[in-house]
């Protein structure tokens, strides 16, 4: 039986916010407050590394490809990252048991839907339109790739723009890693099995 074909960059970042949204509802259907941190936990770890990920690697390659238009759609997308950011940098401290919890874990889920109904619409069909599967599948490798060196936390004050937002990162995400070693995660095998070995 051959491997499977590696992802296109569409499918690795439909794949994670697919992730994302399981991870939202677990923190939502959780019966106790360390389940419901753990899955809080996991959903910042897992959205702040695509979203910063995204950054450096999917919305440069807009800009080449797709030129004033790409410039015109990241722009876009990195003013919805931004609420998405503030949003999540405020739940990423919150305890679930605090009344202000959900209605910003709800705030934050619709401002992240918007973005990815953007994204799904309007960015990745015109950029795959652009990339021959082999340039698409590279993007994905660089994408996950990406995700591994990038913080684990929301900082919405950092830059978003490449060489500025790439210094940051590697500034934030040894002291966001050693924060990870002493934050509760849920269990690798309740996690899609995409993600078991990334934690």
């Amino acid at each position: 039986m051959s491997p499977p074909e590696p992802q296109t960059i569409s499918e690795a970042i439909g794949q994670d916010h697919q992730s994302l949204d399981l991870y939202a509802s677990q923190i939502r259907s959780a019966a106790t407050l360390e389940d419901k941190t753990k899955w809080r936990n996991q959903l910042t770890w897992a959205l702040a590394r695509h979203a910063i990920s995204e950054e450096l690697t999917m919305y440069p390659a807009m800009e080449k490809h797709l030129g004033e238009e790409g410039v015109q759609l990241t722009d876009k997308d990195r003013e919805q990252h931004q609420a998405v950011k503030q949003d999540l940098s405020t739940l990423q401290s919150l305890s679930p048991s605090s009344p202000s919890f959900t209605p910003l874990l709800d705030r934050l889920m619709a401002d992240l839907h918007e973005h990815i109904e953007h994204e799904s619409q309007e960015d990745m069909p015109r950029l795959e339109a652009k990339l021959s599967r082999d340039e698409s599948q590279a993007l994905a490798k660089s994408f996950e790739r990406t995700k591994m060196i990038t913080p684990t936390r929301s900082h919405p004050s950092a830059p978003d723009r490449p060489y500025a937002e790439n210094f940051a990162a590697m500034l934030a995400a040894p002291i966001d890693k050693f924060r990870d070693l002493l934050t509760s995660f849920p269990d690798a095998e309740e996690l899609p099995e995409k993600h078991r070995s990334s934690l």
